[in-house]
């Protein structure tokens, strides 16, 4: 699949054509439950938050102007849907994955051919950060799971999160450090590796 044939369904989409709708919904469904699942936790919460955003999605297609990526457009859907849930239901919910930092870093999950060992460590190391960012406030775990786990860059999650650029930079920082400090006082860490990806970033 090629930008332009994406482009293309887009603006047949934005014209009411649901099969074009349709071919965006399957490019994109993974990717935005994954997204969901991550910040509701509970996955029938999750399934019904993406299907909320993408609801959204053709609803408000014809007010899509490309100011921002459809993917950056999709994902603030589906991260409204799921603040929109848990607010609803007055629940708390936990976001699984790792977690970088721009000095020290978690985890560098690539791995041609990890052990057995080596798979059970990081499966240990993965509940053990669930559980650490179970422990942060909303606004902390939201742009961790849209920076670490999704990739996405500081401007394009100020997008998503309807946020100033200084306060995603101020959120990702904080959440880290207290992800950091819950880690650490709980004996599960005692320092973190270096971060390739800390130094891709810099001062960004």
């Amino acid at each position: 699949m090629t930008e332009k044939q994406e482009q293309n369904w887009i603006d047949d989409a934005r014209r009411g054509d649901q099969e074009a709708f349709a071919q965006l919904v399957q490019l994109y469904e993974k990717r935005v439950y994954a997204l969901t699942l991550r910040m509701c936790k509970n996955p029938a919460d999750a399934e019904e938050a993406a299907q909320e955003a993408f609801l959204a999605a053709w609803q408000g297609l014809a007010f899509f102007r490309g100011e921002s990526s459809f993917s950056t457009w999709l994902y603030r859907l589906a991260s409204n849907a799921c603040v929109d849930l848990l607010r609803r239901e007055g629940r708390h919910r936990s976001a699984a994955g790792p977690s970088l930092n721009d000095e020290e870093a978690a985890i560098d999950v690539a791995d041609d051919a990890p052990s057995p060992h080596a798979l059970a460590e990081r499966a240990e190391l993965r509940q053990q950060i669930e559980a650490g960012l179970a422990a942060l406030p909303e606004e902390y775990r939201q742009v961790l799971i849209l920076r670490e786990m999704h990739q996405q860059t500081y401007d394009e999650i100020a997008e998503i999160l309807s946020l100033d650029l200084g306060t995603v930079k101020s959120r990702i920082s904080r959440g880290r450090k207290r992800l950091r400090k819950i880690l650490l006082d709980s004996g599960n860490f005692s320092a973190f590796p270096a971060s390739k990806q800390a130094e891709k970033e810099g001062c960004k």
